[in-house]
Order: C-alpha cells, then structure tokens, then sequence
C-alpha cells in the first residue's frame, strides 16, 4: 500500500527536527537526557498532530527512541554512567505500570460489557422515551442520555457510538434524510455534550487518567472520584444548560415536533425485549462500582483504579460474570492500552529529565507567566491550551504533552499561596475542549463520518461553547474553585 506524499513529508519533517534537536549544543542548564526527551516530544507532537502514522505506531516509535537515546545519556545523578538501553527501557515502559492505565483499561471492559449486554442502547432509549417528540425536548433528552452514558460509559467514543445510531434512527423513521436540519441538531448536541461531561467526570475519558497519573508522581496528589464532581460537575452542569439554548437556538429543524415520536422510540425499546439476565448483572455491577467511585476516601479507602479492575474480575468470573476472556478479548482496544501508556511514560521522562522544566522556563516563565496575578495565568494558559488543541486530534495525546509543562511551571512557583495541583488540573479540564472541528475528538470524526452535519454546522455551535466555557473557567477560578479550596 502506497503512503500519502504529505505522510511521508511529515514522518521526514518529524525525524529531521528530531535530529535536529539532539544535536544541537546542549545548553549548560538543560540535562543531555532532558535534550532528548524533548527531541523526542517534538517527533511525537509532529506525528500527532499530522497523523503521519498511527497512533500505535508512533507509541513503538517513542519507546525505541528512548531506549536508544537516552539509554545512550549521561544519568543526571552521576554523569559518568550513562542510563543504559535496560534503564531507559524501564523509563519507556514506566507508564504500563500506572494505576492510571489499569483504569482507563477497566473502563474499556465495561464498555465492552454494555456492547456485548445492549444495556447502554436500552438506557439511552428509555430516557427518550420519556421526554417528549417535540425537538426541544429531543435535544434535552441527548444530553440527559450523554450525561447518563458518561456515569456508565467510561469512553466517548463508546458512547458516541450509543447515541448517534439511535438519533439517526429516530430522524430515519421519520422519513428526513441524514443530512437534514434536525439530524445535524440531534448529532452535534451528542457530541457537545459527550465533551462538556469528559470534564465533569473523571472516569468519563481517558486523558483526565493521564493528567492525573503525571499529578500523583509529581505532587503525591489523588483526586477522587468524588472530588473531581465536586470541581468539575458544577461546570458541566451549566455547559449543558447554555449547550440546550445554543443548539436550538442556532440550528433549526425541519419539524417542530414528531408526530408518533414516542411510539417509534418505544418500538425500538419492545425489540430488544425483556432485560436479559446478563444485563441486570451489569445493572448491579455499574450501580456498585458508581458507588463505590463516588464514595472513595469516604466510607472506603480504595481508589477508583482497584474498584473498577474488581469489578472487571466479577464480570469475568464463571456463573456470576457476564462475559469470558474469549469473548471480550476482541472488543478491548490493545493498541489504545498501549498509546495510553507510551504517553504517560513521555510525560514522566520529560519531567523526570528536567526537559519540561526546561522548556517551561524558556516558553511560559520567560514571557513574565510566573508573576502575574492567578487568574491573569490561567487565562494565558487556557487560551493556549485551547489554541494548541486545534492542532491535536487526540486529547490523550495533548494531555502527555502539555499537562508536564504545566506541572513543571507550578512546581517552579513553588511555594506559592494557591494550590499548585489545582492550576494543573483545571488545564487538564481545558484539555477536553474538543467543541471546534471534527478532528478535535475521536467522538466529532466519529459524527462527522455519517454526513449528518458539516464542519461549518459544527463550528456554529463550537464557537460560543468554546467562548462561554473558556469564560466560565475564568468565572470559577475567581469563585467557586476558590471557595472550595481548589485553587
């Protein structure tokens, strides 16, 4: 199979800079391994943002380019040893041995059990049932059943491929086309709202695992389940609210109201019949773990990562369970394992070189960041972050880049009188900002790829969500996170 002309420029583009890099004279305040983890953050960034390779292979590509160069570096503590290819494997590999991955990897199992029950198709189509045939309420009922999804659904992807066949199917049955007005309103709301709520849940996407996997090694720090709705819920909670107003403000359908609507969608549910046992054991199973997650610190000290893999050996466990090895082997996503943990090895590398450090004070703390008021620095750095995230296709990705530069700022500030964690965690909320383009998130390319809108539909809505919700964190910085000791 031939590769595109532009991959190939990239993969040359990317290699060349990488070189680049890593011979340039090594500046006095910059650790030769700290040069070459950052040559090889520029690779990967090219890679990312070009889509030159996959994913996957880029992840190989990284461990191959830290085990050779800076196996090849002299160690920080003692440069008279180098780290070794064993030393800098070690580092490479580091991220699969983050309780972060074990979650996101438990998150994907449960995926898999609500494809494999159809529990999540069930829920989704019982909440429309119940809120009405007018368009208004179609709108109000996909983001109640995004925000349900998320409880459930640890995967915006997962859970973009739960609504959007169900709200092409309620358009079809009424005889519009997939590219109508009130498709376009119905998908784009899906997958705004799946967006809004990857920042009020922290199990709801796997970049908030990568921020919070650099956060424990750097500052200690564990926010629980709990904590992050207590920061982010209440943020959410009005982004879907402004979300409602703009989509029907914004696009206007063909029909005001469906007539026969809600036969259609309880048609729909009768056909998937009684609920099955599987699924009632699914039912208890995510109902305990959502207890368990929200309770964590409280009545329990295990963390979301322990219960989630428990819950995971339920469900494989013979008689009780739900599915064998042999079934859900397939529907796991390896790769996305393996890019996931790749990523937090990079960003570990970064920080643990003084690459991130370094870069940070000749980037953020050179422009004068570190002496401004609070609320002035995280308004640059989330304007920043929203900038650069036009760029990214993966959030996962923009996270294992710029969450270390961020922690090596606030660690450079220390001792400070905010709380350094916080500052880092609200970028890690702006990291989720896909509302744009299609090729912002994996769930908008998934949408995107049914016709149903096109980029100018999505940038109609992206744009004042982007600005509200960009204010609103301005808004909260100065309030609500303050109060409640966030920040």
């Amino acid at each position: 199979m031939k590769m595109d002309k532009k991959k190939l420029i990239a993969i040359f583009l990317a290699f060349t800079v990488f070189f680049i890099i890593v011979l340039l004279p090594n500046p006095d305040t910059l650790p030769i391994a700290g040069q070459r983890a950052l040559a090889i953050l520029a690779l990967a960034v090219i890679l990312w943002v070009t889509e030159a390779v996959t994913y996957q292979v880029s992840a190989v590509l990284i461990v191959v380019l830290m085990t050779v160069f800076i196996g090849l570096a002299p160690m920080i503590e003692d440069p008279s040893v180098t780290y070794s290819s064993t030393g800098a494997l070690k580092m490479a590999l580091s991220g699969l041995s983050s309780p972060a991955v074990g979650l996101v990897a438990g998150a994907l199992f449960i995926a898999a059990a609500m494809e494999i029950t159809g529990l999540h198709k069930r829920l989704a189509l019982f909440i429309m049932s119940k809120v009405g045939t007018k368009t208004s309420n179609l709108v109000f009922g996909t983001i109640v059943v995004s925000i349900a999804l998320a409880l459930f659904v640890p995967s915006a992807t997962a859970r973009a491929g739960t609504i959007i066949p169900i709200l092409l199917g309620i358009v079809a049955a009424f005889k519009l086309p997939k590219t109508s007005r009130l498709s376009a309103l119905l998908i784009i709301t899906a997958v705004q709202s799946i967006s809004i709520w990857n920042i009020g849940i922290k199990t709801a996407a796997a970049q908030n695992m990568v921020a919070l996997g650099f956060m424990e090694q750097s500052f200690g720090t564990n926010i629980t389940w709990g904590q992050w709705l207590l920061y982010a819920g209440p943020w959410s909670i009005i982004m879907s609210v402004i979300l409602f107003f703009v989509m029907n403000k914004l696009i206007k359908p063909e029909l005001g109201e469906l007539q026969g609507g809600k036969e259609i969608i309880s048609t729909q549910l009768k056909e998937l019949g009684k609920i099955s046992s599987k699924e009632w054991k699914l039912i208890i199973i995510s109902l305990v773990l959502l207890i368990l997650w929200a309770t964590e610190g409280i009545i329990h000290p295990f963390d979301s990562t322990t219960v989630t893999i428990a819950a995971v050996a339920v469900m494989l466990f013979p008689q009780i369970g739900i599915f064998t090895w042999k079934e859900v082997e397939s529907k796991i996503p390896w790769g996305t394992i393996s890019v996931f943990a790749i990523g937090i090895s990079l960003g570990t590398v970064l920080l643990q070189t003084q690459g991130a450090s370094w870069l940070s004070e000749r980037t953020l703390e050179a422009v004068g960041l570190t002496s401004m008021p609070l609320v002035f620095i995280i308004m640059v750095l989330t304007l920043f972050n929203i900038l650069i995230h036009l760029g990214f296709a993966s959030a996962t990705s923009l996270s294992s880049a710029f969450i270390p530069i961020v922690i090596a700022l606030v660690m450079s500030m220390e001792p400070t009188s905010f709380n350094g964690p916080g500052l880092v965690l609200i970028q890690q909320f702006a990291v989720s900002f896909g509302f744009l383009l299609p090729v912002s998130a994996p769930q908008n390319m998934l949408a995107y790829g049914t016709g149903a809108f096109t980029t100018k539909d999505l940038l109609k809505s992206g744009i004042p969500i982007t600005l509200v919700g960009y204010l609103l964190i301005i808004i909260f910085s100065l309030t609500y996170w303050q109060w409640i000791g966030l920040l």
